[in-house]
């Protein structure tokens, strides 16, 4: 039994002590129960923070529902987990929905039922380098122990990508370790990590940490050169932006790739609920941005363009866009 099933029991073995409690069981309007599970990605990470805080607007202000984040490997996880009926709603890198909904890539032949609610804030591609290592170039990765982000995770299939389009293969030419970001930072700490991949808001806590905890014994790697190879093979899904120097404190600002990310929901999820979900987003935005300062950055407008990956009639219709 997978774990959405157990939890789908749990909630209705609790809907039933509450109806012999007296209480008024779930409506019909209710889909799934009334439970909506949040796949979000590492604990240290941005989408861990805002999966919670949006969780806990669901939670109190969406009459009959109950929401909660649930710690994931992040994109490729969560979108698997998606469609399957484990989650309700899912954070994903932009290139890896688009893989989804195109049926390659991790999901090679097998498109999936994904649809958008909202693009939201970009991620960005950070490339950490253990400043003893004399790593001062993409291309002298090679033969590096290297961290490339937990499996089945966005910033596995970036950091991938990045290396191919440099001419280094991730599976032959570094010795390719697939961490989660907390056991990333702990081996970069503990000198068995020579450097490591990581795609995610600003700032992001893990990241944060391990600056912020030994200063100049690391740097962020420069890397937007990169950005034509990639535009060549992936068109339009990634650009180019600069990491202030303030986010993290380093000597100076570092060029990088970014890519966006996307909420996403099943493309059978009735169409007034994820119209609600959508609003909920922008009527409680101010909330969410107490949560993480990322949540300020999407509007309505940039929200909408979630292409090659399409909205949800429910927000299409919150946009206006039907």
């Amino acid at each position: 039994m997978t774990r959405r099933p157990l939890r789908l029991l749990a909630a209705l073995l609790l809907a039933a002590v509450a109806a012999g409690c007296g209480a008024a069981p779930a409506g019909p309007q209710e889909w799934h129960g009334g439970r909506i599970f949040l796949a979000t990605g590492n604990t240290t990470g941005v989408y861990y923070q805002l999966g919670g805080g949006y969780a806990d607007v669901i939670s109190r202000h969406l009459p009959g529902y109950e929401a909660r984040a649930e710690p994931t490997g992040a994109s490729v996880e969560n979108i698997n987990r998606l469609a399957g009926g484990d989650m309700e709603v899912a954070f994903s890198l932009a290139d890896t929905a688009a893989d989804a909904v195109a049926g390659r890539g991790a999901f090679d032949g097998q498109a999936q039922p994904v649809r958008a609610l909202a693009r939201i804030y970009s991620n960005y591609t950070h490339v950490i380098v253990r400043t003893d290592g004399k790593i001062d170039s993409f291309a002298k990765l090679r033969g590096k122990r290297i961290s490339t982000g937990s499996p089945k995770s966005g910033t596995d299939i970036i950091a991938g990508r990045l290396l191919t389009a440099a001419g280094i293969d991730p599976d032959r030419d570094i010795q390719r370790l697939t961490l989660s970001l907390p056991e990333t930072v702990k081996r970069m700490r503990a000198g068995s990590l020579d450097a490591m991949f990581f795609s995610g808001g600003l700032p992001t806590p893990g990241i944060k940490d391990l600056l912020s905890s030994a200063p100049g014994k690391f740097r962020l790697l420069p890397i937007a050169d990169l950005i034509e190879p990639l535009a060549v093979r992936y068109g339009a899904v990634y650009t180019t932006s600069t990491l202030p120097k303030e986010v993290y404190g380093t000597p100076a600002a570092t060029p990088t790739i970014t890519v966006s990310n996307v909420i996403l929901v099943r493309a059978d999820m009735p169409d007034q609920l994820a119209y609600d979900l959508t609003r909920l987003l922008f009527t409680y935005q101010g909330e969410l941005i107490k949560v993480h300062p990322e949540a300020a950055n999407f509007t309505r407008e940039s929200a909408a363009a979630t292409g090659p990956i399409p909205l949800h009639p429910g927000a299409s219709r919150y946009y206006g866009t039907r």
